[in-house]
This record gives structure tokens, C-alpha cells and sequence, in this order.
């Protein structure tokens, strides 16, 4: 297994996809993989490149939390689970050569811990992409709260990271986000769906009651392994 798995869920955009393929390809230098998570219901789920699993999924949160678990808790022929586990959207573009690298080093300075560059929308403000070791998801059980959806899950990241002081930006590391919001893409029927309003809303619920239930133990958690090196 690769030191570091970048998990993609997508839906209904392979060429997003391809074009993502490409970046990892012109800008990786470490032990890296992409893996896509894609819903088996996804009609254009064949159409997407590389590595791909698929699963009963219907929301970016639960893609996302499958591939983790996938990665860390199956055998893999036989491999070693990866060091870290990372989250970019299908809307991402690495552009910094080595940021892969340079998230591995990182990592491994702070021994447990979370890591993300600058996307050129939010920068040091929230982690859209981020990795972090895979220590974190073992211990919680997630690597974002299952009760979110789709929003609200880069705070997740941002507040866990502080709180337990495990987190580091790279601003010289870019992971560019191609957002609409950001003025670098159209607005198509899937970043409607998913930025609606009603999605907003509820998954500030969602997030306010994680806060308010889950997040010191949480904290807690990851806390207690701040003493572990990466890789050990």
C-alpha cells in the first residue's frame, strides 16, 4: 500500500476525474495513489479512471468514511495500510510538484496530525483538502462524523486539528479548488444539489450537535495519541 491515499467520492463527473488523474500524475513524488469512491448506483461509474471502489453509498460523508475504512481495516493483498489517508473533491487540482511530499513530511513532523495547503479560495481559513494520518480514523471510527452529508466537514477537520494541536497549513503547498463559488467553474446539477440551502441548514445542525456531543471525546482521542510517531 502506498504511504499516502488520496480519496476522491464523485458522482456523475469521470472527466473531473481524468483531469484530477492527470494532476496526481504531473505533480506526485511520493508514494501516492488516488482512489475514487463511487456510488454503485452511479451510472458513469465505469467511465472513471485508475483505482475505484464502489459501494452503497449516498452521500460524499459516507463515500468518504467507506474508502477510509476499506484502506485501513481490510487486507489488501497483503499490504500494509497506508500511513495517511488525505480527501480532495473531484474539483481539486494539485499545482505545487512534490505536495504530496511536502503533506508526508509534514505529517510525520507532527507525528499524529492533519495537514493541507492552500486551494486559492478559502487558504488557511478551512482545510477543502486535506490529510491526515491514519491513526486519527482508527481511533475515531470516522474521518468525518457520519451524521454530516456534505458540508461542514472541512470544520470538522479545522476544529478537530486546533483543538487537539495536531494541525499544520502549507501555504506554499497548492491544491487548487476549482469551485464555482470561486469563480472557476460552472454550476452544474450536482454542485446544486449538494450547496442547496436546505443541505446547508441541515448539516449545520448535524455539525452544532456533533460540538455539542461527540467533539471533546473526539479531541480527547486524538490527543492521546499525540505521543505516536507516523509509520511506528
Amino acid at each position: 500500500m502506498a504511504d499516502l491515499v488520496v480519496v476522491v467520492p464523485s458522482r456523475g463527473r469521470p472527466q473531473a476525474a481524468e483531469e484530477l488523474a492527470r494532476a496526481f500524475a504531473v505533480t506526485c513524488i511520493a508514494d501516492t495513489k488516488l482512489l475514487f469512491a463511487v456510488d454503485e448506483s452511479d451510472s458513469t461509474g465505469g467511465e472513471y479512471p485508475g483505482w475505484k471502489i464502489t459501494s452503497p453509498t449516498h452521500t460524499m460523508v459516507e463515500a468518504l468514511n467507506a474508502a477510509a475504512d476499506y484502506l485501513l481495516n481490510r487486507d489488501l493483498l497483503g499490504s500494509p495500510p497506508p500511513v495517511a489517508v488525505g480527501f480532495q473533491g473531484d474539483d481539486h487540482r494539485p499545482r505545487t510538484k512534490g505536495w504530496d511530499q511536502a503533506y508526508l513530511d509534514a505529517l510525520r513532523e507532527l507525528g499524529t496530525g492533519i495537514v493541507y495547503g492552500d486551494d486559492r479560495y478559502q487558504g488557511e481559513r478551512l482545510p477543502t483538502q486535506c490529510a491526515m494520518t491514519a491513526d486519527i480514523i482508527r481511533a475515531l471510527g470516522y474521518m468525518a462524523p457520519p451524521s454530516l452529508t456534505h458540508m461542514y466537514v472541512d470544520n470538522f477537520w479545522l476544529g478537530l486539528g486546533r483543538a487537539a494541536g495536531c494541525i499544520r497549513y502549507l501555504p506554499d503547498v497548492v491544491v487548487e479548488h476549482m469551485h464555482p463559488y470561486a469563480g472557476k467553474a460552472d454550476m452544474d446539477a450536482g454542485y446544486e444539489r449538494v450547496n442547496d440551502r436546505r443541505m446547508y441548514a441541515k448539516d449545520e445542525a448535524a455539525y452544532l450537535n456533533y460540538c455539542g456531543t461527540r467533539m471533546t471525546a473526539d479531541v480527547a482521542a486524538v490527543a492521546g495519541l499525540r505521543g505516536a510517531r507516523v509509520g511506528a
